[in-house]
């Protein structure tokens, strides 16, 4: 994390004022660019620059994620990056998005078809620069390394020295490169570049490794040429350089340091932030300013790839987190991945993307294309959520017996959602639950007690113990502690980031033995088959429900939905989880695209961690304001 704290407190300033065409500086123009038509292309990496058909080229580079936009948006976004003057779109692709299970592989479902992404782009006259991992961090659940490795508590990962890994990149490999090579540039395709990892110097000092991954991309038919994105410091550190590749620097133009490690290979940013990423208790949503930087780029006719041009949402569980080295601030990512980006969560033009458009546009020959038309936007009057069900008369069976708890990922093949732990205790005492990952519940007899928490903001303290009462009988008193996890670490070496309870549970220092433990994954096929509560259901007024509302609308558009007056949990729309929601902020509204609303009826449906009451929802046109 120390690198990005660094970059954090370096960007994390006040906006640039927009400025006007005739404020952006002037230079001769270049002929106009060629651009992806089909035919093959030589791209190729020259003498301390690139190279496209021989001539050489400056890849002006925006970063969007097809797996964070809706995919009827696809292309709308695409064009917003070409208008503002980008010629490439810098795409990841998430290994666990693609394989969730071992050798069960989705390239068609949700936001899925990365081909057609691509396509799409070589469609709008844009290149791509693909960045397919296998690992990418990217804010992303566990970096985007599928979290079924974790079931083997063994496992070492982003290292060629343990078989079990490189298989399973092998066999992600054996999945996604067929589908890649027919679209590099040298084949009529758009993608000019191929990433190898990413970050890897932030981890890891074994160039054999990065070797390693990039023969494997040949012998599948993809000759490149590939490139390398590190942090400046970190690579002179850990000699990670792969020769002969293009050296992309993160956060950093300190271009005549690291042409020293280049050599005559190219040499450009990797990454620049507009904005930053914002987790969850953070003060205020993050942004940034990086006018100057473009301004200085630009000039001196610089490659450069923006981190990110439009940033979009971690819908469902997405969404990743960080955490120091040694595991503690632990810092969850919050649902919208807006990011301060030029081009805003629901696609709209920020005064940064005009500003950024005045400043490109004399530096590019061929006329500015415009803007494509708004997403329309849609509204609807407050409602109240009404509980609906309580997730204590769903528990799923059967249930597990197990001696101690044991991580999510282990115990139930879990990779994500809650999980409940059960026990009958004779006396009362201090519960310490200090592996609790990352926040619970805990009750007495029904009662509820307490929270418990990883994450340390304002507001909120990391929490560990909970006063349990003496039992009123001689019967014991049921403890029930329900646990809720964030995302997976993704960036640095706490990436063995297991979920659930992964350390001892304590009565007044004495170890517990011998729970009783639901699987509770939050998938479709669970909330989807939930029954309306019985009316004498004594789980009525215990936290742990589900809510539902219902929205009748005129017409299907985008908006945003406020949940300030709940406390922390879930949203679905239609049956489609948008995401995370907690009290805590700084975020309290959820982007709903507009195509996953309908005309007329709409069903919204609330997990709520805390909540009892009926509560009211709310509609905005903006993420915050």
């Amino acid at each position: 994390m120390q690198r990005r704290d660094f970059l954090r407190f370096a960007l994390l300033t006040p906006l640039a004022a927009s400025i006007t065409v005739a404020e952006a500086e002037t230079s001769s123009k270049p002929s106009v660019e060629p651009i992806p038509d089909g035919k093959p292309r030589r791209f190729e990496l020259g003498r301390k620059q690139f190279l496209l058909d021989g001539a050489p080229f400056q890849i002006r580079s925006g970063e969007m994620h097809p797996s964070r936009i809706p995919a009827e948006y696809w292309e709308h976004r695409i064009h917003m990056a070409k208008a503002m003057g980008l010629n490439t779109i810098a795409v990841y692709l998430m290994w666990n998005y693609f394989e969730s299970e071992p050798g069960e592989f989705d390239f068609t479902t949700e936001r899925r078809d990365f081909v057609r992404f691509i396509k799409l782009c070589q469609r709008e006259g844009m290149w791509v620069y693909l960045r397919p991992g296998p690992y990418v961090c990217a804010e992303w659940d566990l970096g985007g390394l599928p979290a079924y490795l974790l079931r083997d508590p063994s496992i070492r990962v982003r290292t060629k020295d343990d078989a079990r890994y490189m298989q399973a990149v092998q066999r992600y490999m054996d999945a996604v490169a067929p589908k890649i090579a027919p679209l590099m540039a040298n084949r009529g395709g758009p993608i000019l570049m191929m990433q190898i990892e990413n970050e890897y110097a932030s981890f890891g000092n074994d160039l054999q490794y990065l070797l390693r991954l990039r023969s494997m991309w040949q012998a599948h038919g993809i000759e490149g040429p590939f490139s390398i994105s590190d942090g400046l410091s970190e690579i002179q550190k850990t000699h990670t350089y792969v020769p002969g590749a293009a050296l992309g620097l993160d956060g950093d133009t300190d271009f005549a340091a690291a042409q020293i490690i280049a050599g005559e290979a190219p040499v450009w940013v990797g990454e620049g932030y507009p904005g930053w990423l914002t987790h969850w208790g953070d003060l205020t949503f993050q942004t940034g300013n990086y006018l100057p930087t473009l301004r200085k780029l630009m000039a001196e006719g610089r490659s450069f790839n923006m981190y990110v041009v439009h940033g979009g949402t971690n819908f469902g569980f997405t969404a990743g987190a960080n955490a120091r080295n040694d595991y503690a601030n632990f810092e969850p990512v919050i649902t919208s991945y807006d990011y301060g980006a030029p081009i805003n969560e629901r696609g709209e033009p920020t005064p940064n993307y005009h500003a950024f458009r005045a400043l490109i546009a004399p530096h590019v020959a061929q006329p500015m294309a415009d803007l494509p038309p708004p997403v329309p936007k849609v509204h609807f009057a407050e409602v109240i959520a009404r509980p609906f069900t309580s997730i204590w008369d769903n528990l799923p069976l059967p249930s597990r017996l197990v001696n101690k708890p044991d991580p999510n990922e282990i115990l139930f093949a879990q990779n994500q959602g809650m999980v409940v732990y059960r026990k009958t205790l004779l006396s009362g005492g201090m519960l310490n639950m200090e592996g609790l990952r990352d926040y619970g519940t805990v009750f007495a007899d029904g009662k509820y007690l307490d929270y418990v928490s990883r994450v340390t903001k304002p507001g909120l303290h990391v929490k560990h113990y909970v006063d349990i009462p003496p039992p009123a009988n001689g019967a014991g008193t049921t403890v029930e502690v329900l646990v809720d996890s964030f995302g997976h670490v993704g960036y640095g070496q706490a990436m063995y980031d297991f979920k659930g309870i992964v350390g001892a549970v304590t009565l007044d220092g004495e170890e517990l033995h011998g729970w009783q433990a639901h699987s509770l994954p939050l998938d479709d096929a669970y909330v989807s088959g939930l029954p309306p509560m019985p009316a004498d259901s004594p789980s009525r007024l215990r936290p742990g429900m589900f809510f539902k509302a219902i929205v009748t609308l005129d017409g299907a558009g985008d908006c945003y939905i406020d949940m300030s007056d709940w406390d922390k949990g879930y949203l679905w729309v239609n049956g489609k989880l948008l995401g995370r929601y907690w009290r805590i902020g700084p975020q309290q509204r959820l982007y709903c695209p507009g195509p996953w609303l309908s005309r007329g009826r709409n069903e919204l449906l609330v997990f709520d961690m805390h909540r009892v009451m009926p509560t009211a929802i709310r509609c905005s046109d903006r993420l915050q304001g």
